[in-house]
């Protein structure tokens, strides 16, 4: 895809990613899970809680894959999401972590949200301003809009970092996270992008 054409998908995106609110908007679901099969643009998905789902993806669906990257990719300035869990002295001990393209900087909020990865979970979209060794893993403070946050990063923590994907990436086996499906009156979903896992990565929000 033209890098013009990327800029006009991450700015739909930017309407879907990052906020609890959307997926919670009537007839709106978060989808998780893992590809059974793929026939054309209609995807048979095998939920995280084992139900099975199909998925029509929109005309020139925005296709985003997730690739293996590591603590060592994250630097001051990188634009990153943390999947957490809040912790009794206000941090957030991070359960999964995505760096985001360059592209999306500036097109995805910067915010900290609930989030629905786990109960009491959190999403934070931020820039890491600092990162140190401790005793408990890797310590992050981020920075977003309207505040910043102290991120505790455990060793086993996963990473993932966004690239352009493809309908190539759609296979059986693949997992996936669509942020906003909407759920159309024959009980399909329907949605106008998808995050898949490249090379069995998996998603960690």
């Amino acid at each position: 895809m033209k890098r013009t054409g990327w800029k006009a998908a991450l700015a739909l995106a930017a309407a879907l990613v990052a906020t609890s609110a959307v997926a919670q908007q009537p007839g709106m679901v978060r989808v998780r899970g893992t590809i059974e099969k793929v026939d054309g643009q209609t995807l048979s998905v095998k939920s995280r809680d084992g139900s099975m789902l199909t998925v029509k993806l929109a005309d020139k669906a925005r296709v985003t894959a997730m690739v293996k990257a590591s603590l060592a990719d994250i630097k001051v300035g990188t634009f990153v999401g943390v999947t957490a869990m809040p912790q009794p002295d206000g941090s957030q001990k991070a359960v999964g972590l995505h760096i985001f393209m360059d592209a999306q900087k500036g097109v995805v909020p910067e915010r900290f949200s609930q989030w629905d990865r786990q109960p009491g979970s959190t999403m934070t979209n931020a820039d890491v301003t600092s990162t140190v060794s401790s005793v408990d893993g890797q310590v992050m403070m981020v920075k977003y809009a309207d505040g910043e946050k102290k991120i505790i990063v455990p060793p086993d923590t996963p990473v993932v970092k966004f690239v352009p994907g493809s309908m190539s990436d759609l296979k059986a086996g693949a997992q996936i996270f669509i942020v906003a499906a909407k759920k159309m009156p024959d009980g399909t979903l329907e949605a106008p992008g998808i995050n898949v896992g490249r090379d069995g990565v998996a998603p960690p929000m």
